[in-house]
């Protein structure tokens, strides 16, 4: 099949989940013979990537604008180069879906969490999400949702049923630390948090939360955010040693600091699966995270929950318990990833849903994958 996937800033990832799943689903559908191809924003030296073709097309440079420019132009270019089908990514995006389905290409909307509710959006775009989540249960032929918490809320507020396909990751520790002498770092001697540094994400409360506890174990702060300058600033704005604050880090940096870590601290209250959070348990670490729904639902019973006033509290209890209890809990992490987060297993939901959207054009090709199989 030629497959499309619009919405995001492209691959290889270097900025968000989004962009990390795309590659992730991407490379694994070509590698089973389907000609991919995904819009980018942000230009790699190469006009493919692990098979996957790379288009590259303009975009407005703005914190509102900057998604929703760039998937317009990209499926324009869509409407004149077709594939059997198409999956796009945000709700944001959602309006978009419905020329090339009107056009008989037919189309998927990852919608991920309920992005209005996310604290750097003014109240336009806060309208434009809540819009956008209505024209998601109408426009495409399939919606997608990563969490069922997402599928529920869908399905009491609009009464639409979605097809659930969750986030992906891989499972093991990586050997190699060369990142952790670059930023002076020791094995199992730092707390790790990796998000973009912005308030729904609350780097500043890890930060200072950590701060507050006794302890020479150091904290990493990994991530940056293109259009929260004032906010990463007051996130910056200590004193202590202990604070390591290098911005964003992808690739094998990333996966060497998720692999060493202590602990991982996850924060987030906003969206569905969190890439981040199941990542981390992949690689075995002590998960400490935010008790949402969404949160609980990838993590319950294999990490240690706080919520809005008692993270310093956990941290403080998971530097005394017994290594058998971290054992235990690392453990449970990783097995939870292998068989609920798999992104073999994912991308086999993709091709499903593929075949179920462009079944003529699907049979020949469904019947070589299961041969390969």
């Amino acid at each position: 099949m030629r497959i499309g996937i619009l919405g995001t800033r492209g691959i290889p990832a270097n900025y968000g989940g989004f962009e990390t799943f795309a590659e992730e689903l991407s490379w694994r559908l070509a590698l089973v013979g389907h000609s991919v191809t995904v819009y980018c924003r942000e230009r790699y030296s190469e006009p493919t990537y692990r098979g996957v073709n790379l288009l590259y097309l303009p975009t407005i440079r703005h914190k509102y604008f900057d998604t929703l420019a760039h998937t317009f132009l990209s499926t324009l270019h869509l409407l004149f180069h077709r594939q059997d089908a198409v999956l796009y990514c945000n709700a944001a995006n959602a309006v978009f879906t419905l020329l090339p389905r009107v056009l008989g290409i037919p189309v998927a909307l990852n919608v991920d969490g309920i992005e209005r509710r996310r604290k750097k959006w003014n109240w336009l775009a806060k309208a434009w999400y809540r819009l956008s989540e209505r024209l998601a249960t109408i426009l495409p032929n399939e919606m997608v949702t990563d969490a069922r918490v997402i599928a529920a809320y869908y399905r009491s507020r609009y009464r639409k049923e979605t097809s659930f396909i969750p986030y992906g990751a891989n499972t093991g520790k990586v050997e190699s630390s060369g990142i952790l002498g670059a930023l002076g770092l020791e094995s199992a001697r730092y707390f790790l948090y990796v998000s973009r540094m912005e308030p729904e994400n609350h780097p500043l409360d890890v930060r200072q939360a950590f701060e507050s506890v006794d302890t020479d174990l150091k904290l990493a702060l990994i991530g940056d955010a293109p259009y929260a300058h004032n906010y990463i600033r007051q996130v910056r704005a200590t004193g202590d040693p202990r604070v390591i604050m290098p911005g964003a880090i992808y690739g094998r940096g990333y996966q060497e600091l998720g692999s060493h870590c202590f602990a991982y601290i996850h924060a987030t209250e906003v969206g569905g699966t969190h890439p981040a959070l199941i990542e981390a348990m992949g690689r075995g670490a002590l998960v400490l995270y935010r008790d949402t729904e969404e949160n609980a639902e990838v993590a319950e019973g294999a990490g240690i929950p706080f919520g809005e006033h008692d993270l310093a509290e956990k941290i403080d209890y998971a530097l005394h318990m017994s290594e058998e209890q971290r054992t235990e809990f690392r453990s449970r992490a990783v097995e939870r990833v292998r068989q609920r987060y798999s992104w073999d297993a994912v991308t086999v939901d993709y091709e499903r849903l593929f075949r179920k959207l462009a079944p003529n054009r699907a049979v020949a090709t469904g019947r070589r994958v299961r041969a390969d199989n």
